[in-house]
Parts: structure tokens; C-alpha cells; sequence
């Protein structure tokens, strides 16, 4: 008896536990053979063409094989082996070739073309997002040209796999055993940590790894200088050296970006990208972050100073994090590791949940549901009318076959169906929920003490759950249009915005309770996170724009006849906002996910960190006028901009919350890089 493949499963949540390597193929084929026949049937559809007919139908016609990719992508980065990462490089050429050939249909595109009327609102808007993808996709190029465009796109999907990849097997494969000696300086949680990674590889010893959570603690705390210049060479090395080298791969990514860009008629591929972002333009956006450079010099110039007297010597990069947490304990009598037992992470999600009631009307609760690790937990979001807007997954904890960092993922995209039949009733009639994640690597559970979370690690998790929220609570229709579907430097609004509530009072009572005595944090320990909030503000605002700008050159300028090796270059552009000298071999773009790990992911898009923050710290100058928790102000964020996804124009959606333009002194304010009611001038 042959079982049903569980990737073919109609069944809205995903069966984790049965799905393995040996389904993939089958299944992808499959779907492909369905999205193929659908697109035809679009193509060759009644005469003439309409929306209804046409375009519409377009949104759902891949959806399967969209949904089925991205479980796998997913379980490949969560619960990587050798056998589903041959399985994904098995089916990706292929799927990345179809999707390609969409918008080169030549029947398809003629009759997109000639759609002329829609309903309005995101229907219309819909319609001419639609024809001018097609424009960009390559539609109106002759036949050689849209082979070529499609052979690049297929290589670009494989290259930026084994790109993610190869970081993921280099972080890996460092490691390091230290003695009882070796480990002073580190707090007691880290060598708990630490202990217990070793033991857990039959090693005596304490275990430091390139994993977050390990890899920030050896760099901040621990006093054995050697070790903490070994791993952070072997952190900033990782992708540039056998058999992890990922330079070839980064070379040819940027190549391949940029005759994809003159193939479709633009400058650079930066300009391609951002036609379709709020920025618009590369000399917008670079406009932009210059601009904050400009502002933030002379503050990072005094902290740069300043930390290398405390010092008492020139620093090294790997020096930096050591003798800024010195210097913070000095003048605030403030260690972060001070709240780690005010954080127990069962109460931080159960304070976000109840925020997240207060402002948005959402009730979230546990759900019961098939998942892919003993360690990951299942919850559902419920509006105030009972209806289920969304289900998620969280995944908190490093493992040695899942990804570093922590990113949110959409597995479906649900919302209210286009048409719903009127005669329909109840909370969920007509509308599909939403099925997202979270997935971070934090603090784990040590010697049978709950996970005890730094401020940083909170701030995380609000921040991956503001993505979350703008995914589950979308009521756009068309699904392409939906949740974070939106312009990338617009993204990051709703995840940054929930950070501010990390550093508000109000909020932290509500969750931040000791794990053993259940007392809130102290007033005077509050005063001195409130103190050091803004400790070396400049210095951490310098590093996000020197990556920000390394991206745009990369995507604008560079040339490998003229500027030589990629490494080189990029060393070359970070050095003057690094507060140390970088060595000659110092590698991050060769781990620079963000930018290689996805055909475009933030590919000369790193700036809309930036570009949302200012965002960010505006839109919450209402919440703090208003009410920390006032549920008008609260509701309309969220019908306005969770809600809305890119139904409108994201700078049309901001001014329907905040009745104006962005006013860039929010942020250079909350930074303490000028004072209340200064003037910044135009960002």
C-alpha cells in the first residue's frame, strides 16, 4: 500500500513529522505538472481577456507548488541533512525555470496585456503591479533575451542556495574546548551554555561555538584575549575558505545581477531592484545613507576615541565588544546579564500576547499541531469576533542543523478570498488563515533553569513578531498583495515598531518578572538600562550604514577588472565606519546572507533597516502621545498598516496612520544623536 506523500497533503497544516527527503521530488513534479496546466489555461482562456479571467486567477494559479517550495526551503533550514538538501538542489533548477518562464509566456503576456478594467481599490492596483512585472520580468524582450534571463534567474537560484549553505557548514564546523581557566570572564549562564554543549558532544571541557548565543558571549565577556581573536577571525572568515568558499559564488551572484539589470534596461541592478521600493532609486537611497553618515560621524568619532583611552591601548576588532561592556558597567553599573532572570521566555511571549490583545484585539492562545522539532510550539490568532486570522510556529533554540539568526517565514498566505459569496456567515466564512513561523537561536534551557533571555534576545522576539502580525492580521485578497508582501524598505515598520515596547516600563511589568520570585525589575537596574540605552548609539548606527552602503557599491559600481577581489573591496568601504583597523583577510560579505542567500533578498536593500527605523521611531511618537496601550491608536496600526500589506502605496499607508510624512528627527532623537525638538534637516 502505497501512503499519501505528505507534501500533497490538502490539509492546511503542514504534517512535520512524516515528511522527508524522498517526497520531494515526486511531490514537486507533481505541482509543477498542476501550475503548468493552470498557467495555460489562463493563457488560452475565453476571448477577450478580462480581470476576472485572467488576471485574478493568476494570483492562486502557482500557489501549491509556492507553498510546498517554502516548507521545504523552510525544513531545510530548520532540520538541514545531507538527503533534503539533495532533494532541494534536485527540484530547484527546474522550479526556478518555470517560475521564470511565467512573465516570458508569450501567450500569457498577450493576453495580460489587454486587460484594461478592474474593479477599483487592490483589484486595479493589483492589475497594474501585475502588468509591470511582467515589464520587468523581461515580457517585452526578444526570444534570445528571454532565454538568457532565465537561464541567470535559474543560476541565481542555485548559486544563492549553496551560498546559505556553505555558511551554514562553516559556522558549523568551528569549534572550540576550553578549560576551566580558559573560560574566565564569561558570565555563569554562558558556562553553563557551555558545559552543556560539550557534554552533549561527549567532550569534557566548556564548548564555544560561532552560534549566536556563544559566539556574543566570547566576544563580549570573556578575558582570555587569544580565544576571542581566534573566533572572531574564524566568524569573519566563514564562506572564504575551503571547503566552505563562498567568493567564487559572490563574484558570479553580482555578475549575474548585473546583466539581468541591463538585459531589462537598467543602469545597475540596484536601480531595478528599488524602482519598485519607497526609496525608488540607488542615488535615493544612497542619498539617504549618506545623509545619516554625514550626522552620525562626529558622535562615532567620540565614542571611537573614547573607547580605545578606556583601553589604554589601540583596539582590535576583537577587542571592541570586550572593552565596550567594560566601559558600559563602569558608568551605568549595568551588566545585561543582570536581567537574564527578569526574562524567563514563557513570560516574555505571554506579555507580548497580551499587549499584542490590548493594541491589536488579537487573542492567541497554544494549538495543538504536528511540528518538526520536540522544541517548537504550535499557536493560534484569533480576532475579538472569533474568527482565526493566522497559525504560528515558533522555534526558538540553536541547533547544529538549523540557520543562525532568527528571521519570521510565511508557509501560507490565507486572507478573505477576492469575491467571498455573499450569503456566507459566521467568523471564518470566506476567509483562510494565515500559517507563518518564528525562528531564532537564543538562550537555550540550562542546568533545569527555564531559558532566561537577554534584553537584546526580547527585543528580538518582539521584533520577529511585529513581521508576524503584519503577515496573520492581512485582510488583502490577493495574495501576492498580502502580509509582508510589501516594498522591503516598508518591511521592517511593524517589526521595529514593536521593539520600542521592550524599553517602556509600563510594558516590561508586564512580563519581566524574576523566574523565581516573581518581583518586577528593580527601579534602579530599569534607570541604568534606560541609561545605557543609548551607549555607543552612534557606533551601532556607523556599522548597519557601513553594510547598507557596502551593498549599494557592490550593486551600483563595482567591477572586478577595475576594483579587484570582492573581499578586498568590501573590506576597503567598512573600514572608515569600523572603530578598529580590520585585518587584511577580513571576509563578512562572504557570510553575508542577507545579500547572497536569496536571488534578491536584500540585495541593494540593506538600507531599508535603516529607512524603516525612521519610520519606526516616528509612528511610535503616536503610541507614546497617545497611550503605550490605547487601543484606538492601536487599531488603527492595525487596519492602516498591518492590516493593508501593499493594497496601497506603503508612503499612502503611513500617512493614513500618522496624517503627514515620516519626520526623520524621531530617530536621531530616540538615539540621543540630537537633542528633543533639534533640527535634523531632511534624511
Amino acid at each position: 500500500m502505497t501512503l499519501e506523500n505528505p507534501l500533497l497533503d490538502s490539509n492546511r497544516l503542514p504534517r512535520f513529522e512524516e515528511i522527508r527527503a524522498e517526497a520531494v521530488r515526486p511531490a514537486v513534479r507533481q505541482l509543477l505538472g498542476q501550475a503548468r496546466a493552470a498557467i495555460e489555461k489562463i493563457a488560452s482562456g475565453p476571448a477577450p481577456p478580462s480581470y476576472e479571467s485572467t488576471v485574478l486567477p493568476l494570483d492562486r494559479a502557482t500557489e501549491p507548488l509556492d507553498e510546498t517550495m517554502a516548507l521545504v526551503r523552510h525544513l531545510e533550514a530548520v532540520r538541514s541533512e545531507p538527503a533534503l538538501r539533495e532533494a532541494l538542489h534536485a527540484v530547484e533548477a527546474e522550479v526556478s525555470a518555470f517560475y521564470s518562464s511565467i512573465p516570458l509566456h508569450e501567450g500569457l503576456w498577450n493576453a495580460v496585456q489587454q486587460v484594461t478594467l478592474a474593479p477599483p481599490g487592490v483589484h486595479r492596483r493589483f492589475l497594474e503591479k501585475t502588468q509591470r512585472g511582467f515589464r520587468r520580468a523581461g515580457a517585452d524582450l526578444p526570444p534570445p533575451a528571454k532565454q538568457q534571463l532565465q537561464a541567470i534567474d535559474v543560476e541565481l537560484t542555485q548559486l544563492t542556495t549553496a551560498f546559505g549553505e556553505a555558511v551554514l557548514d562553516a559556522t558549523n564546523a568551528w569549534e572550540m574546548v576550553l578549560t576551566a581557566q580558559q573560560t574566565a570572564g564569561l558570565p555563569e549562564s554562558a558556562k553553563a551554555a557551555a558545559r552543556q554543549s560539550a557534554a552533549a558532544k561527549g567532550r569534557d571541557g566548556w564548548r564555544i561555538t560561532l552560534q549566536a548565543p556563544s559566539y556574543h558571549a566570547v566576544l563580549t565577556y570573556l578575558d582570555d584575549r587569544s580565544i576571542r581573536e581566534a573566533a572572531w577571525r574564524a566568524y569573519h572568515r566563514r564562506g572564504a575558505d575551503p571547503p566552505f568558499d563562498n567568493r567564487e559564488r559572490l563574484v558570479r551572484i553580482l555578475e549575474l545581477r548585473r546583466q539581468k539589470a541591463a538585459l531589462l534596461g537598467y543602469a545597475n541592478f540596484a536601480d531595478f531592484v528599488l524602482e519598485e521600493r519607497m526609496a525608488r532609486s540607488s542615488a535615493a537611497a544612497l542619498a539617504f545613507l549618506e545623509d545619516l553618515a554625514a550626522k552620525t560621524k562626529a558622535s562615532f568619532d567620540a565614542e571611537t576615541a573614547e573607547l580605545a583611552a578606556f583601553s589604554g591601548g589601540p583596539l582590535e576588532p576583537w577587542d571592541v565588544a570586550y572593552w565596550a561592556e567594560k566601559l558600559r558597567q563602569q558608568r551605568y553599573g549595568f551588566d545585561e546579564e543582570q536581567l537574564r532572570p527578569y526574562f524567563p521566555l514563557d513570560r516574555v511571549l505571554s506579555g507580548l500576547f497580551d499587549i499584542c490583545r490590548d493594541l491589536f484585539g488579537v487573542h492567541i492562545q497554544p494549538l495543538d499541531a504536528p511540528v518538526w522539532d520536540p522544541a517548537v510550539q504550535c499557536f493560534e490568532i484569533r480576532m475579538g469576533d472569533g474568527r482565526q486570522a493566522g497559525i504560528f510556529y515558533t522555534d526558538w533554540f540553536p541547533r547544529e542543523n538549523k540557520r543562525g539568526g532568527a528571521w519570521m517565514d510565511c508557509l501560507r498566505t490565507g486572507g478573505p478570498l477576492p469575491f467571498p459569496d455573499p450569503a456566507a456567515s459566521g467568523g471564518d466564512a470566506g476567509f483562510e488563515p494565515h500559517i507563518a513561523l518564528m525562528c531564532g537561536n537564543l538562550t537555550p534551557p540550562l542546568d533545569g533553569r527555564p531559558a532566561l533571555l537577554t534584553h537584546a534576545e526580547v527585543t528580538t522576539i518582539f521584533h520577529e513578531f511585529g513581521h508576524l502580525l503584519h503577515q496573520c492580521l492581512s485582510t488583502v485578497p490577493i495574495r501576492s498583495l498580502a502580509g509582508t508582501h510589501v516594498a522591503w524598505d516598508f518591511v521592517e515598520l511593524p517589526s521595529q515598531l514593536m521593539e520600542n515596547w521592550c524599553w517602556e516600563r509600563a510594558a516590561l511589568d508586564r512580563f519581566a518578572r524574576h523566574w523565581e520570585t516573581g518581583e518586577a525589575i528593580p527601579a534602579s537596574l530599569f534607570d541604568c538600562l534606560q541609561q545605557a540605552r543609548n551607549f555607543r548609539s552612534a557606533s551601532a548606527q556607523m556599522r548597519q550604514l557601513s553594510l547598507g552602503l557596502t551593498d549599494l557599491y557592490l550593486h551600483m559600481n563595482y567591477d572586478p577588472a577595475r576594483d579587484g577581489d570582492v573581499i578586498a573591496y568590501a573590506r576597503e568601504l567598512m573600514q572608515p565606519m569600523s572603530p578598529a583597523a580590520l585585518p587584511a583577510d577580513y571576509a563578512l560579505i562572504a557570510a553575508f546572507t542577507h545579500l547572497f542567500a536569496d536571488p534578491v533578498g536584500y540585495g541593494a536593500g540593506y538600507y531599508s533597516y535603516k529607512w524603516a527605523e525612521v519610520l519606526d521611531a516616528d509612528a511610535f511618537t503616536r503610541f507614546a502621545r497617545e497611550g503605550l496601550f490605547h487601543p484606538q491608536v492601536g487599531a488603527e496600526f492595525r487596519d492602516r498598516i498591518l492590516a493593508r500589506g501593499d493594497a496601497e502605496d506603503p508612503a499612502e499607508l503611513f500617512r493614513s496612520f500618522m496624517g503627514r510624512d515620516p519626520d526623520p528627527t524621531a530617530l536621531l532623537v530616540r538615539q540621543g544623536l540630537i537633542a528633543a525638538g533639534g533640527a535634523s534637516g531632511p534624511c
